[in-house]
């Protein structure tokens, strides 16, 4: 009696621990496994080891798990079927099975499930010397299952599993609201373009390049902004862009006689569907806080400045020089009321005829 009641505890610990560790295997994510090996500790690696190729250790846990089962049950069922006889077998099968599934199946997912982080570092190492114990056995069942498993390889994570993290994280008071605010909003770089950020063509600020100083003194000292751009004839004819403490500087020392275009440096054209990520990287790779964007034609459509790029990611910047905030605004108003005046003329044009 001693002796099935001693097997029967080792298949159920055996089978418990095989249920925990297949459970907080797949409880550990692969980015929390890549964290914990920066660590260099021994356990961590091997746990990244095992995350990154799961197939192996999965069916040698599998394969001990059924061999604790499959083979205990047997075993079991011989020697009760001896010490109890027919009368209780039935009843002990059922006892049995029914402690098969609590106590090797239910309890121990539950808790590798709960301590997965611990549980599964501490089988880490022990489970690849079981798995290169078990190699030829488990490469048998790879070349029986591999037509079944084949498939993509799906991704580690996604932009919306971020970004339902960082708000969990908000809730559960792991971050802060500004910082699961700015990580959704770093999302928005990859879907905002340079029409979406630009200054509009229609309220663009600018100097003619054969212009003195004199002859443009008060839209200099009038213009809030530190960059201008500098055309010749037209808008769609950039010449470069010009910084207002140059001309003012200038305009101090007495050359008012100067022509803008002396003072211009080089500008940079980028298309209008560039998108802001890459409008950033542009930015600081160039050193630049100014670009012009230009539309399919090649004629100017506005301008972008580093400014508008960090508003994605920080909300709208105003400075105390700032006289209004939303400029793509003013530029629809501005376009609705010459469409409106258009539409006008057209209307009286027709009741004269």
């Amino acid at each position: 009696m001693l002796a099935l009641v001693i097997v029967v505890l080792i298949m159920l610990a055996g089978s418990a621990i095989c249920s925990a560790t297949e459970t907080a295997l797949f409880s550990v994510p692969l980015v929390r496994a890549r964290q914990l090996a920066q660590s260099k500790k021994s356990t961590a690696l091997a746990l990244l080891a095992i995350r990154q190729k799961m197939n192996r250790p999965i069916a040698t846990v599998v394969i001990l798990n059924n061999i604790f089962n499959i083979v205990g049950s047997i075993v079991i069922g011989s020697m009760a079927a001896k010490v109890l006889g027919d009368a209780w077998l039935g009843l002990f099968s059922a006892m049995l099975t029914f402690l098969i599934i609590v106590c090797s199946e239910i309890v121990p997912k539950t808790l590798g499930e709960r301590y997965a982080e611990s549980l599964a570092l501490s089988v880490a190492i022990p489970l690849k010397f079981l798995t290169f114990l078990f190699t030829p056995l488990v490469w048998l069942m790879e070349k029986v299952t591999t037509p079944f498993t084949k498939g993509k390889k799906m991704p580690t994570t996604n932009e919306a599993e971020i970004r339902f993290l960082a708000s969990i994280g908000y809730q559960e008071g792991v971050i802060e609201d500004d910082e699961a605010e700015m990580i959704q909003r770093v999302f928005q770089l990859n879907d905002l373009t340079a029409t979406d950020l630009m200054t509009p063509r229609v309220i663009i600020t600018y100097l003619r390049g054969n212009s003195t100083l004199a002859e443009v003194k008060q839209e200099i000292i009038r213009s809030q902004h530190t960059r201008i751009i500098v055309i010749e004839d037209s808008l769609d004819q950039v010449m470069g862009v010009v910084l207002k403490d140059k001309l003012l500087t200038a305009m101090i020392e007495g050359a008012t006689s100067q022509q803008v275009a002396t003072l211009t440096r080089p500008v940079r054209f980028v298309p209008e569907m560039m998108r802001a990520d890459k409008l950033l990287q542009v930015f600081q790779s160039r050193r630049e806080h100014l670009m012009v964007v230009l539309d399919e034609y090649g004629g100017v459509s506005g301008v972008v400045t580093l400014e508008d790029v960090l508003e994605v990611l920080t909300g709208e910047i105003v400075d105390e020089t700032d006289r209004t905030i939303d400029l793509q605004q003013i530029a629809r108003k501005r376009r609705e009321g010459l469409l409106q005046a258009k539409g006008i003329e057209e209307n009286t044009s027709e009741l004269n005829i």
